[in-house]
């Protein structure tokens, strides 16, 4: 599968046929419902472990990459979308299940707004990608899928925490402490002292530009297990390491008498990131085979249902929200709200909350594989036929209208 796609890879890319859609189908062929060649009982810990290692290593690369600046340059998108609109899609996803999915209790609704919270650029790529859709826009959804991941898993780790509360789990304060406070602190550390050596060892030159790749890779891991040792979330840690460790590497030098040589964290995190690209596109062949196939079996409206309004609703009328007064055009504000794809975070989360045996798991599952899958395949659709329909009016009102809002960074360069 890997070889196949590699070789038709850049031709896809400018078709409706997007690569986490082409895995997810091969998924659904191999699968249980296909030639049987993936066993969800026998290879659990196969795909755990791969699904998870896939969204340690990407929220480091992404974390790592973000600069204090972005949020600067992009001006109110981001902080907008995710200081507003987060949390307001997170609550009327929570409201919403309410009366969609009455077999699950009050956390575990909680649960299902939370998980599907979190967006996945790489799902709608060529909507960010388009070089004639406005600076500001793609720069913001870039920043926004960036982030947004790792805000929502203090609300995911607390939510799962009381949701398990009774059922022989821990308690949220306990979670709380473990989770949030402890891997921040080991984030943090682990972070800090990885960008330290680099620093250290780019200031003497001792260090090649390939091997520096797999030091960088080794960060997350180490993160990851610590945290797993302290009974913590190695996903809050390995975000938290990556904040971190973009911060300090970009950090000038204290001593002006020392020489660090320019190393920016998008080069030194270019092997974890693409790495992570390939887990991650293994993990939608996965999730094809052992997760939404069996799903497809055994659907319900109310699941259908609920996935639509979470791809819509859900996400559009929060970002409609938190753009009041920005002086966005309405198509702009609409083609922000579509592009919310829910991808590998809401799986990852999804596979946790199973895994802890909750009373509405099987249908907390239900709904998360569902809109998932459907956001495959509108967003990796529509992203070409979208993206180029928004630069053409774009481009057609810039025209007489010099002054839009939307044209605001283009004379900046567009950040990663």
């Amino acid at each position: 599968m890997v070889v196949g796609y590699g070789a038709l890879s850049r031709r896809l890319s400018t078709t409706v046929v997007s690569g986490p859609l082409v895995f997810m189908l091969v998924g659904l062929v191999i699968g249980p419902v296909g030639l049987d060649l993936l066993d969800p009982a026998r290879d659990t810990e196969v795909i755990q472990a791969l699904l998870e290692s896939a969204l340690v290593l990407l929220l480091f690369a992404d974390a790592s990459g973000i600069r204090a600046r972005d949020l600067r340059r992009e001006e109110f998108l981001p902080l907008r979308l995710l200081v507003v609109g987060l949390p307001v899609t997170m609550a009327l996803g929570w409201l919403a299940a309410w009366p969609l999915l009455p077999g699950l209790g009050v956390w575990e609704l909680a649960l299902v707004g939370i998980i599907l919270a979190p967006t996945d650029a790489a799902l709608g790529q060529q909507a960010v990608s388009n070089k004639r859709v406005p600076a500001l826009v793609r720069g913001g959804l870039s920043v926004e899928s960036g982030l947004n991941d790792g805000l929502a898993l203090p609300f995911f780790v607390v939510a799962l925490a009381a949701a398990g509360e009774g059922h022989g789990h821990p308690g949220v304060a306990e979670t709380f402490l473990r989770a949030l406070l402890l891997s921040g602190a080991i984030g943090i550390a682990a972070g800090w002292a990885g960008a330290s050596l680099l620093r250290w060892s780019l200031s003497r030159g001792w260090s090649s530009s390939d091997w520096r790749q797999f030091m960088v890779l080794v960060v997350p891991v180490i993160t990851y297990l610590l945290c797993a040792m302290g009974e913590g979330s190695g996903f809050i840690g390995a975000w938290v390491a990556g904040l971190a460790f973009g911060i300090h590497l970009r950090r000038a030098p204290t001593d002006p008498g020392v020489r660090v040589q320019e190393e920016d964290p998008a080069q030194s995190t270019r092997f974890t990131e693409r790495l992570g690209l390939l887990l991650a596109s293994l993990s939608f062949l996965v999730f094809g085979a052992v997760i939404l196939g069996p799903v497809l079996q055994h659907l319900t409206w109310r699941s259908v249902v609920y996935a639509l309004l979470s791809l819509t609703v859900i996400r559009m009328l929060p970002v409609a929200l938190s753009l009041i007064g920005t002086g966005l055009r309405p198509a702009s504000v609409a083609y922000i709200g579509w592009f919310g794809p829910r991808g590998l975070a809401s799986l990852v989360f999804g596979l946790i909350a199973f895994e802890e045996h909750l009373p509405g798991g099987t249908l907390l599952g239900e709904v998360i594989a569902v809109t998932v899958g459907m956001s495959i395949l509108l967003h990796g659709a529509s992203a070409p036929f979208l993206g180029d329909r928004y630069a053409e009016w774009f481009t057609g009102t810039l025209r007489v209208r010099p002054n839009l809002r939307e044209n605001a960074l283009a004379d900046d360069e567009v950040p990663r």
